[in-house]
């Protein structure tokens, strides 16, 4: 099938849904005057020599300050190699059981259907270590359908599962030092289900806030699928291809695991399961002074949408803090903030999340905080420490 059949075939599978940007108040209080910035006093860890080729522009919560994290905050990671791609010699291949396998270039992919979403993206090891704290962004994303172009493709029957592959590669060993060791070259690639995968919100994406992806985050094209961890959102991404068996790479099967202990008929049975979709959060932000008032700011994100966030400060009762009505897309996270007169000393704040079907981020003392193994998906509340002069 010719390039421009492939086109046309795409062309009508519908047209996009646009998701319109809108426009909020940033964390910082309004008004004419000048604001201090309150310093958390238990700033992260530095990010250590042995992780900084992997973690890429990881910037402080309290300089996340407004509602769209501009390109050159928003953090990334590296699996591998950081490829430097030619947009013109770029190819995405649709093959496997398809009954059309296609080979687009990034003029034909932009030709399509354009669809945009505002959607967060959280590091799946966010507050899991103690220099990994704020590994999340909200950016306002543009590119095609990808359900459109795996229904132009023909997905064949028997397929159960579409794999994703980027363009970063590097070097892996199994059963390293015994006789069984392996030594392969494997490119970074995800997978998920037909039915997940047909999800009308995921996009093969090709903006980010209006301008082309950064190289960071996976210029010229990367797959965007709004409530899952970053790991599933593919960078560099050359290859789609479906298959008739589960597909077990390293970052399916090997890593991003999360290993947990449950109690199952007076018996410890531990658990696997490969990192997915996001969990329900939120984080204090930041502090900040304004004619005499103080506020603490924060976010909260989950894959049900925000109903509520609530703060507690030293231990005290749980109180409503007051959500920022400026998020039209339930992947984008919501801000909140809390007006209060803290006497002088140190302070805790903590913070949870409440999501539309009643769900609450647990403590740090919940089982399912504690009986995780793995530092993947860490929700539970986090408490920030500041100290009033």
């Amino acid at each position: 099938m010719d390039q421009l059949h492939r086109r046309n075939l795409l062309l009508k599978g519908g047209a996009a849904a646009g998701i319109a940007l809108l426009h909020g108040r940033a964390f910082a209080q309004t008004g004419p005057t000048s604001e201090r910035l309150i310093p958390w006093i238990d700033q992260p860890e530095p990010v250590p020599a042995a992780a900084a080729g992997v973690i890429r522009t990881l910037t402080r919560w309290e300089d996340l300050d407004s509602w769209i994290t501009p390109n050159e905050k928003f953090f990334s990671v590296g699996h591998y190699d950081w490829p430097q791609l030619d947009e013109m010699a770029w190819r995405l291949d649709v093959a496997g059981l398809v009954t059309n396998p296609m080979s687009l270039s990034l003029g034909e992919l932009k030709a399509l259907p354009r669809q945009e979403v505002t959607s967060t993206i959280e590091c799946s090891g966010s507050n899991g270590l103690p220099f990994l704290t704020s590994a999340i962004g909200n950016a306002r994303w543009a590119g095609t359908s990808l359900a459109n172009i795996l229904r132009a493709a023909q997905i064949k029957a028997g397929a159960i599962e579409v794999v994703f592959f980027g363009a970063d590669k590097g070097e892996e060993t199994l059963r390293k030092s015994t006789p069984l060791e392996l030594t392969f070259t494997s490119n970074f690639a995800r997978s998920m289900s037909i039915d997940d995968a047909m999800n009308p919100a995921n996009l093969v994406c090709y903006e980010m806030n209006g301008s082309a992806l950064p190289a960071l985050n996976g210029f010229p094209v990367r797959l965007l699928t709004p409530g899952w961890y970053g790991v599933a959102n593919v960078k560099w991404l050359t290859r789609i291809e479906l298959r008739d068996t589960r597909f077990m790479g390293r970052f399916m099967g090997r890593d991003y695991v999360t290993v947990r202990e449950e109690r199952r008929d007076g018996r410890t049975i531990v658990t696997e399961t490969s990192v997915g979709r996001t969990l329900l959060k939120s984080a204090p932000s930041r502090i900040t002074l304004r004619d005499g008032r103080y506020r603490i700011a924060g976010a909260a994100w989950g894959p049900n949408g925000i109903a509520a966030a609530e703060v507690k400060i030293d231990g005290g009762p749980w109180v409503k803090a007051t959500l920022d009505d400026m998020a039209n897309s339930e992947s984008a996270w919501r801000f909140w903030h809390f007006d209060f007169p803290p006497g002088p000393g140190d302070h805790t704040v903590t913070s949870r999340a409440i999501d539309k079907v009643g769900n609450i981020q647990p403590a740090m003392d919940d089982a399912s905080i504690v009986n995780k193994k793995t530092y993947w998906e860490s929700n539970g509340q986090i408490t920030r420490r500041f100290r009033i002069s």
